[in-house]
């Protein structure tokens, strides 16, 4: 996929030029790299959007058409709004055809529906890594790498080392001593709730009626012991 972006040169710089620029709906950007001069530049805002939403963008090389005049160039970094989705600013590199250029590309994972661990077993499919750095020339850049996940049973993972890349592509992140899984299939995880078991009505109210009569009876037994207690009094003083 082809990519060309307008942009044209900019006089005004700083802070406050930038949010003027901003604030009339441009993006300002830097252009560094090769043999020229860095430069500053702007772009119309909502046709760069409409460019950079797209995944080739941001793994391709770009063609940058400054001033009616074409470069080769390298999204090589941004800043976008926290709140309005829009972007702030943006840094493109020049490319040499001729030199190795190192890029973050991601991944696109096919066949996961149809792998064995997933539709006849259950499973889900954890993906660890989602991008990759690579190194390679500018003609053989790739906008994704692509894994198979069509194979994989049940606790199966792909680690790095089993990427296929393309001819001319060094995957940089891969060593020896760093082989990191890419992705895996794994059950998923059961979450059991706890059940309270509810007490029998009927036991709890025979315990409180229970309760109450012995409150009752132990009432009465006091009263009875008192009223003897009274009619004793009165004996003696009937005796005197």
């Amino acid at each position: 996929m082809k990519i060309e972006i307008n942009a044209k040169n900019r006089d005004v710089k700083g802070t406050s030029a930038s949010r003027r620029l901003r604030h009339d709906k441009k993006v300002p950007g830097i252009l560094y790299g090769g043999t020229t001069e860095s430069k500053s530049i702007v772009f119309d805002g909502q046709e760069l959007f409409q460019q950079f939403k797209h995944e080739a963008f941001h793994a391709s090389i770009l063609t940058l058409i400054l001033d009616g005049k074409k470069e080769s160039v390298l999204l090589r970094d941004y800043q976008m709004h926290p709140v309005k989705n829009t972007i702030q600013h943006i840094d493109l590199q020049r490319i040499n055809e001729n030199e190795k250029i190192s890029v973050k590309v991601p991944f696109h994972f096919i066949n996961a529906d149809s792998a064995p661990g997933v539709k006849l077993e259950g499973g889900i499919v954890s993906s660890i890594m989602v991008d990759v750095d690579i190194s390679c020339l500018p003609k053989d850049l790739p906008t994704y790498i692509e894994v198979d996940l069509g194979a994989l049973e049940m606790g199966d993972s792909i680690h790095l080392s089993d990427i296929v890349v393309p001819e001319g592509v060094e995957l940089t992140t891969l060593s020896e001593d760093n082989d990191p899984i890419i992705t895996s299939v794994s059950q998923p995880k059961v979450v059991v709730e706890e059940v309270v078991e509810a007490t029998p009505e009927g036991e709890e109210g025979a315990e409180g009626e229970e309760g109450a009569e012995g409150e009752e009876g132990a009432e009465g037994a006091d009263t009875k012991s008192d009223s003897s207690n009274l009619s004793d009094a009165k004996k003696e003083d009937s005796k005197k």
